[in-house]
């Protein structure tokens, strides 16, 4: 059994940080660039984990290309991890009985021990207007994994529907399908132009699913008339 890795989420949901109690030589991987402080006696080391082909698909499905692994060498230590987007901070452990399904630049920490590759999603992805990738996260340890927003925690038990936006991670227990709003016909499609909704995704099955109380590509869109831009000389 992977021992756990003891840990403190501070100030959450709106600007959440995530502090790691490493025992002596124990280890953790991190999302590139968010280490902010730490133990000097804890080293880092930056790699491709997984190897270069992993490593690229995790770069196309919106992560760094590297990861950090930091050891607490010869004694305990603390790291202070601070995700790129203000939000929430999860805590999830695997077990290997079931795989995650995360958004695509979710990954926050993990366990070396657990799994962290890239799915395809298809056309499903496509039409859906996000990303085409999902990390796919297995094995057995401890993972952690960020949003924008609150992270709300939702147990389904059958069917269940979320806007595509608002989708951070959920246990591969679930079956998905990305769908229209009210169906995919002339009134479907009137109720998503003139109701200012879209696409969503229908969950099918048991499992954990976990939604973010905030989308950030409506944010985006309201702060974009308002960027500084060259005047045309």
């Amino acid at each position: 059994m992977v021992a756990e890795i003891a840990y403190d989420i501070q100030h959450s949901p709106s600007y959440a940080a995530l502090t790691l109690k490493l025992q002596a030589n124990q280890m953790v991987v991190v999302e590139s660039g968010a280490m902010a402080a730490m133990d000097p006696w804890i080293a880092m080391k930056s790699k491709v984990k997984g190897g270069l082909m992993k490593g690229l698909g995790r770069m196309l499905g919106g992560e760094s290309l590297f990861m950090s692994e930091f050891t607490a060498q010869g004694r305990p230590g603390e790291i202070y991890i601070a995700p790129g987007v203000p939000g929430d901070i999860q805590h999830y452990r695997l077990d290997g009985s079931k795989g995650l399904m995360v958004q695509s630049s979710g990954f926050v920490a993990a366990d070396p021990s657990v799994q962290i590759d890239t799915k395809f999603q298809g056309f499903r992805g496509f039409f859906s207007g996000e990303s085409l990738f999902l990390l796919r996260v297995i094995g057995e340890g401890d993972f952690w994994f960020s949003s924008y927003g609150a992270i709300l925690e939702i147990p389904v038990a059958g069917d269940y529907i979320v806007d595509t936006g608002y989708i951070v991670a959920f246990e591969d227990t679930l079956d998905y399908d990305v769908e229209m709003i009210g169906g995919l016909s002339f009134k479907g499609l009137k109720t998503g132009i003139l109701g200012g909704e879209g696409l969503v995704t229908r969950f099918r099955g048991e499992g954990k699913l976990w939604i973010q109380s905030r989308n950030l590509y409506p944010l985006i869109n309201f702060l974009n008339p308002f960027r500084p831009v060259k005047s045309k000389s």
